[in-house]
């Protein structure tokens, strides 16, 4: 008995054309995001949608990734079949059966097999969600209606080949084992009463489950199985650790006050996020009991376009804030100020999501529109646009680092300029990693120089903290001094200067050559340029990733060699090290904000490190020494000492 086809046309037609009604609602939204070109270099894109979306290299970093990558692989070849199902069913002379059978049975037996491993996918990622959530609120009905859709899907596809078989209505049942042993156990004997009304039940169920699960999607956090795709070839190029720049005109809004002010990509990342809970697992705010939670934030942003999407797209004002405490699709302040910008959460995201910068969006506004920020940061940005340093310390103190040393001002003459940054030339622990640097570059013969007093700061601080105004002012002055003082080559102290130098300034026509020391230090060793005297004893020594070095610009190793070069041997690694290393909790200008809420991220840095029984914990940034020394204080480990790797580096010297 063969389902009515005229009845089966009526009900495929209808559900196709509510799913397409549902993507053109859902997916027109996004058109109220402001522009942004995601279009160019096509074959590298092309390139990178297959190494990361159809080969999921990114999921596959975790263990349960396998499992993602079967099930998807799984449902590609399923499409196929379940294209057939359709087209038979309106037209039932038209299917497979009509193909030649060397490629007729290979592809029937493709699809038994692929079944069953759908179907044990699914009853693993049950299970896992039961017994070992990857995250805590991972338990949702949503979850388990698709997992219980798709299990459905496959039961019916193998109850309903085995009835076939059964019945002898199946030319290739040698080639579909699976279906076989089921028509073995639930079809054989007595089991075959009224066996054709069972087998146009199970076709139904097959027809309705397979067309409700399509038109579930669009209304599911499933919707990821249609962008997550396109978000890997959309996703931006190069590393994700600069923002955008911000024309200032009178009159115009800057920042992001409602969703119509994030650009589409930004928008269609939220219909693409898995919530596989990744980012917030490896968030340092999260991981402290802050409220910041990157994929609620990506959630939010979601529930958002859809309750105020229609509303903007007409011209209408919105209804639920963007940012504010009004539950779900709103974003609270605490939230958006517990960001450390650490860029983790980008990291680790399969799709490539950009949560970091949309959170920077939500300050700009704060601060540009509103001059609503913490109390703390007000001190900051009046002493970062008077004097141009944290501190609101005179420009003509920037050289008292260097007042016993004989330290060129840079001139024509010199090859490098030296960057020292304001934590080199104001905080007393820093200044010791300069006059180090100094020496290392005067050991090498290094032609270089200083600004001096003449040296700004570079503005990252500012920058991250949304106050995008004071950063353009900043960055236009230096950038107009390199130009007129013809520099080409920097290196730094920081990697925060290093990054904005390097990165953001591009954004400004500037185009610099910039090593941070650690490079530098390893170039100058690796060309035989500087000899170390004896081998530095440091102990047991721990190496901790800066965050704006390591994962923002992907310089992992420099240090480690030039620790290796120091010591004679490589450093301990802690448990969480180059990509996957957690922050020392003063990035994205943390730095100059207490933390009120939860534990202290430098604690938990500083505990994990603790853990290894160091000697000396080594790192490659101000901002990080000054979080591990204050954390050791804090937790009574003194002993321990804290030392930058040119610090290491010069000890080698003498």
């Amino acid at each position: 008995m063969q389902p009515n086809p005229t009845t089966f046309g009526i009900f495929f037609i209808t559900a196709m054309l509510v799913f397409v009604l549902s993507c053109v609602k859902r997916f027109s939204l996004v058109a109220i995001g402001k522009p942004e070109d995601r279009f160019h270099q096509v074959t590298l894109r092309i390139r990178h949608m297959l190494v990361y979306a159809f080969l999921q290299r990114r999921v596959l970093n975790k263990a349960f990734g396998i499992n993602h990558l079967i099930l998807f692989w799984s449902f590609l070849a399923l499409m196929l079949a379940n294209a057939e199902f359709c087209v038979n069913g309106m037209f039932p002379g038209i299917g497979f059966a009509l193909l030649p059978q060397i490629i007729h049975h290979p592809l029937v037996y493709a699809f038994d097999l692929v079944s069953l491993f759908a179907l044990l996918c699914v009853v693993v990622a049950a299970f896992r969600r039961i017994a070992w959530p990857p995250y805590p609120e991972a338990v949702t009905l949503d979850a388990f209606i698709i997992l219980s859709l798709v299990g459905l899907l496959m039961i019916a596809f193998f109850n309903l080949h085995a009835i076939e078989i059964a019945i002898g209505k199946e030319p290739a049942a040698a080639f579909m084992p699976v279906s076989s042993a089921f028509a073995g156990v639930f079809y054989s004997g007595p089991l075959i009463e009224n066996i054709e009304h069972h087998r146009v039940i199970w076709w139904w169920v097959h027809a309705i489950v397979l067309l409700s699960f399509l038109n579930y999607l669009p209304y599911s956090k499933h919707m990821h199985i249609l962008t997550s795709i396109p978000n890997c070839f959309f996703r931006r190029i190069e590393k994700p650790n600069t923002l955008s720049l911000e024309t200032f005109v009178k009159g115009q809004a800057f920042g992001v006050e409602n969703v119509s002010q994030y650009t589409w990509k930004d928008l269609f990342d939220s219909y693409s996020c898995t919530e596989c809970g990744r980012c917030q697992n490896v968030c340092p705010a999260a991981a402290t009991e802050k409220p910041l939670n990157p994929r609620q934030v990506i959630h939010d942003i979601k529930i958002n376009l859809l309750k105020n999407g229609p509303l903007l797209r007409r011209g209408c004002a919105f209804e639920l804030p963007l940012i504010g405490d009004q539950g779900e699709g709103s974003i609270s302040e605490e939230v958006i100020w517990s960001c450390t910008t650490c860029g983790a959460c980008m990291e680790v995201c399969p799709v490539f999501i950009e949560q970091m910068p949309k959170i920077i969006g939500l300050r700009r506004y704060l601060v540009e529109m509103q001059a609503q920020f913490p109390t703390e940061l007000l001190n900051l940005f009046e002493n970062m646009e008077q004097r141009s340093n944290p501190w609101g310390i005179a420009p003509t103190e920037r050289t008292k680092w260097c007042s016993q040393m004989n330290v060129k001002t840079f001139d024509q003459s010199s090859e490098y300029l030296l960057y020292v940054g304001c934590a080199g030339a104001f905080d007393a622990r820093n200044k010791q990693v300069a006059v180090a640097l100094a020496m290392i570059l005067e050991a090498a013969g290094v032609s270089w120089g200083i600004l001096g007093k003449e040296e700004l700061c570079c503005g990252d601080s500012v920058r991250r903290l949304g106050n995008e105004y004071i950063f353009d002012r900043m960055a236009k002055a230096n950038v107009r001094m390199f130009q007129d003082k013809g520099i080409q080559k920097i290196i730094t102290l920081c990697p925060h200067c290093y990054s904005t130098l390097k990165n953001d300034y591009r954004q400004y026509g500037l185009d610099l050559q910039v090593w941070h020391h650690a490079e530098f230090i390893e170039h100058l060793l690796d060309k035989g340029l500087l000899n170390l005297k004896r081998p530095v004893d440091t102990g047991r020594t721990v190496f901790h990733d800066s965050c704006y070095l390591g994962r923002h610009n992907g310089v992992y190793e420099a240090p480690r060699a030039v620790i290796r070069e120091a010591t004679g041997r490589l450093p301990h690694e802690l448990d969480r090290h180059h990509g996957q290393s957690f922050c020392c909790g003063a990035g994205g200008g943390r730095m100059w904000m207490e933390e009120h809420l939860g534990t202290r991220i430098n604690l938990e840095r500083v505990s994990e490190a603790l853990s290894k029984c160091p000697d000396t914990v080594c790192v490659t940034c101000p901002y990080c020494m000054t979080m591990f020394e204050d954390g050791l204080k804090d937790k009574g480990s003194e002993e321990v000492r804290v030392k930058d790797i040119a610090e290491i580096v010069a000890e080698g010297l003498s």
